[in-house]
């Protein structure tokens, strides 16, 4: 009986003993592992110790390496000088110190010093001492200053011992200005005597600032001694250590001037501190490059880094010990915790979140739900019936509907996964989803998705809606075709009317963008009221729009439409307190008359809107087959044209330009002719607007200015020349440039040349415009406003810029000498351009009458088919040449 009890107890100690075996097993090994975080970090901060004393020593040697290679090779440059003077002084032949002194003591052998030693920017130049120590000669000045060396060591030296060729030593400035290192050589006799020596000398300074540019860093130095010991140069300088010995010491810091290349830790004889050394011995002369930096500013680095360790290392304990503390705790509070997590996580959520058990009663509520729905917490909490819930939000004004019929709409769909989307009384947009739950019941989540939707919809909206006037865009107005299209099948024909505003441009330019957005707004307001609910309304950019017009295909009908958007278009618009008078040009096309093909419907409907444009603006035109047909023509010509310069199709004939006092010419005007080779004379109405378009006009007009002013230069003097500037030739910022080229090619008289612009260019940019008027008007050419009349500011830019002539435009001229014609207008238009000094000239001159009353008036020049169309080159001279005989 008693065994049996031991053996029960026994094993009730067995099991007690595993069943705290793991947390045994995890607490030894948890300080195991803190042991070996400590010796671990123990062992990196030894390692990296020695990494970084060898990272000093490998820097320290690297420096004295590049130093001793640069200083070799720039004191054999600075030796072969002296052995180069010596030679020289020694191929004299002197045997004595008397004649030694003679010979060099005199300007021929100053200039020989001065040529050998030219280049060289080092303190003294190179000086010639005598047997006595006393200078004779120096590259630097003539006649030599009275110095004597005698009492240097390193002369003493050369002297009394032959064998002794070179000595160096860091000597105090004779001056005051500071130490300076001298490199002296023996000149010997044919015998050996001494005749005398030749040094140089060089600052610390100049070696200093080299060593300065290898960065060692803080707490450390670079010096350059002789191998005796003393020092020559060193930074950081300290003036009182120049020329001081420092060959005194332990073995190690002698050893620094014996070997040739020593690196090894010593302390320093000048602030006792351990230094890590690094020495070089130069190979062409005996002296010693030293680097050392202080063990403290090696190990900087490797301290931070040891601080670093030795917190983390302390960290990790740290975290280890209160990891085996916070599982022991983790035990007795891990339900209470997780609890506290769900609440948090279901309280922070910015959904309104509800769980329902399969007996329809409320397990989980979040705060978002009540606060989404301003309910209370005492009604909607666990426990509460679904029905309940939402009777309660009823009661509360957030549920509008049948309270019974939703909850039996939603219970009968427990078990699938549904969304719906609810508005609710106050204007909101609520995502109700519903997914069922594996242990039966369901669980709900309600989002408010407004701000989301509303940002969908202003999207969607901007995507397909123009900005400035709320219309559809291009893109909607395709969708829309493309569905119009489609039903072309069912019978329902449409058309398509494009809307261009005419001359809009000119008001954009002239009175701002402003005014112009203004404009279209109020275009776009009439538009919708000239169509009905039927029909889509669209702006395309710009000033051009669209008309969908549903169910018509009556072209009487489509024709009346028309009418009526340019009768509503026509009425001044008032926009800013600015009354504009608008008009548009509209081009229709007819699905399915006309293509059922949307992309050629488009085409076609653009086609005859420009029609419209090119038969006078303010009208429209229904797409016929012979507008295909002058596109193609169009595309032809262009093609034509850009050959035509390259085969030299391009003529220029001059129409003269004849003076109404003296009745003579006194000048031409050059004018752009195309002779095809298949269709003949080209009309400049038909070229010169797709020459505009396609930019052509640049180049065309650079060769009519220079074959203009080439042949003008074989005129008679007293005759001048006009030449054309288009709009594009006039906003490249070169045309100073070109025109000053073409008169110099040429040799023609700037004053000779005029050139005629119109106001179009100074629509477009005014100050820019000006300042080329003023670029081309500094070369002395003359300029002319041409077409004067037919703008919008003439008189503003009258005002502002100086032209030399007004030309009055044809329309003023053609109705002259008939009753209520323009003589009062051409009247007034002559006055001011006298008052202001400027000529005029009258186009378009075609009868005699015109003629008389032109001169009657007062203007001064007249072109036309009166006197003479415009003519070739070759005729022209004939004319000229006339005039002359008969002069």
């Amino acid at each position: 009986m008693g065994a049996s009890i031991r053996w029960t107890a026994r094993l009730r100690a067995l099991l007690r003993r595993w069943r705290g075996a793991p947390l045994t097993w995890l607490i030894v090994g948890g300080f195991v592992l803190m042991a070996a975080t400590a010796i671990g970090t123990a062992l990196t901060v030894d390692r990296f110790r020695q990494n970084a004393i060898e990272s000093g020593r490998d820097s320290l040697e690297s420096a004295v390496r590049l130093l001793a290679r640069h200083f070799d090779r720039e004191f054999e440059d600075f030796a072969v000088l002296q052995k180069s003077v010596i030679a020289e002084l020694e191929s004299h032949g002197i045997t004595s110190a008397d004649v030694f002194r003679s010979e060099m003591g005199t300007l021929a052998m100053h200039e020989v010093l001065r040529a050998k030693a030219s280049g060289w920017s080092d303190v003294a130049g190179a000086n010639v001492f005598d047997s006595n120590g006393t200078l004779i000669n120096s590259s630097r000045r003539w006649p030599v200053a009275d110095i004597s060396v005698a009492d240097r060591g390193y002369f003493g030296r050369l002297r009394d011992d032959p064998a002794s060729q070179e000595e160096i030593e860091v000597v105090p400035g004779r001056l005051g200005n500071g130490s300076a290192i001298v490199f002296a050589r023996r000149i010997s006799g044919p015998h050996g005597e001494f005749l005398g020596m030749v040094s140089r000398a060089i600052a610390p300074e100049q070696l200093e600032s080299f060593f300065a540019s290898t960065g060692l860093g803080e707490e450390s130095s670079i010096a350059m001694h002789h191998q005796n010991g003393q020092l020559l140069a060193r930074i950081p300088h300290v003036d009182e250590m120049i020329g001081r010995n420092y060959r005194t010491g332990s073995p190690e810091q002698v050893a620094v001037f014996e070997r040739t290349f020593v690196t090894t830790k010593l302390a320093s004889p000048i602030d006792g501190k351990d230094r890590i050394v690094a020495s070089r011995l130069l190979t062409g002369a005996p002296l010693v490059v030293v680097a050392t930096r202080s063990l403290d500013a090696t190990l900087a680095t490797w301290r931070t880094q040891t601080k670093f360790f030795v917190t983390v290392a302390v960290l990790s304990i740290g975290l280890l010990v209160l990891t085996l503390f916070l599982i022991f705790r983790q035990m007795t509070h891990r339900l209470s915790v997780e609890k506290q997590r769900l609440n948090t996580a279901m309280n922070t959520m910015t959904q309104g979140l509800l769980m329902f058990d399969q007996d329809e009663r409320l397990i989980v509520c979040n705060r978002r739900y009540i606060e989404m729905y301003r309910l209370s917490g005492d009604i909607v909490k666990p426990g509460a019936y679904f029905r309940d819930v939402i009777q309660h939000r009823y009661d509360a004004g957030s549920f509008e509907g049948d309270v019974d019929a939703y909850c039996d709409g939603i219970l009968a769909s427990v078990d699938q996964t549904h969304s719906a989307i609810v508005e609710t009384a106050d204007g909101r947009l609520i995502e109700i989803k519903n997914q069922p739950a594996t242990a039966g019941g369901w669980l709900a989540t309600h989002d408010d998705v407004t701000a989301r939707i509303r940002a969908d919809e202003r999207i969607a909206h901007m995507a397909h809606y123009d900005a400035l006037t709320d219309l559809p865009n291009r893109v909607l107005m395709r969708s829309h075709l493309e569905r119009r299209v489609t039903e072309l099948a069912e019978g329902k024909p449409f058309a398509i009317l494009y809307i261009d505003v005419d001359e809009f441009k000119g008001v954009n330019d002239s009175l701002g963008h402003e005014v112009g957005d203004e404009l279209l707004r109020q275009v776009a307001n009439r538009l919708r009221a000239c169509v009905s609910g039927n029909d889509l309304v669209a702006r395309l950019g710009g000033d051009e729009f669209a008309i969908i017009k549903a169910g018509a295909c009556d072209q009487a009908e489509l024709a009346a439409l028309a009418d009526n958007i340019l009768k509503a278009l026509r009425t001044p618009v008032n926009c800013k307190g600015q009354e504009i008078p608008t008009d548009a040009s509209i081009g229709i096309a007819i699905a399915p008359d006309h293509g059922d093909n949307l992309d050629d419907l488009l085409k076609r409907a653009d086609l005859a809107m420009y029609a419209a444009k090119s038969e006078g603006r303010g009208t429209f035109r229904i797409f016929v087959p012979e507008y295909d047909a002058k596109a193609r023509q169009r595309r032809q010509l262009e093609l034509d044209l850009r050959q035509a310069l390259a085969r030299g199709e391009f003529e220029v004939h001059y129409q003269p330009l004849v003076d109404l006092a003296a009745d003579v010419v006194n000048g031409c005007e050059a004018l752009l002719r195309w002779r095809h080779p298949e269709r003949g004379m080209v009309s400049p109405a038909d070229f010169i607007p797709v020459a505009e378009d396609t930019g052509l006009i640049g180049e065309i007009g650079e060769w009519v200015l220079k074959q203009a002013c080439h042949e003008a230069a074989s005129w008679p003097g007293n005759i001048h020349i006009a030449v054309n500037v288009s709009p594009v030739q006039f906003r490249s910022r070169s045309l100073a440039l070109k025109v000053a080229a073409a008169l110099a090619e040429s040799g023609l008289a700037p004053g000779r040349l005029e050139l005629e612009i119109t106001e179009t260019v100074l629509i477009r940019d005014d100050e820019e415009a000006l300042t080329i008027l003023q670029q081309l008007r500094d070369l002395g050419v003359r300029i002319a406003l041409d077409d004067f009349g037919t703008g919008y500011s003439s008189l503003s830019y009258l005002h502002r810029f100086p032209f030399d002539k007004i030309k009055i435009d044809r329309s003023f001229i053609s109705d002259i000498g008939q009753s209520e014609d323009s003589s009062p207008i051409v009247q007034a238009v002559v006055h001011m351009a006298a008052a202001r000094h400027m000529a005029t000239t009258a186009e378009g001159v075609e009868t005699e009458a015109q003629r008389e009353v032109l001169r009657q008036l007062g203007c001064s020049q007249m072109q036309g088919w009166l006197f003479s169309p415009a003519v070739p080159a070759a005729k022209l001279k004939q004319l000229l040449s006339k005039q002359a005989e008969a002069a």
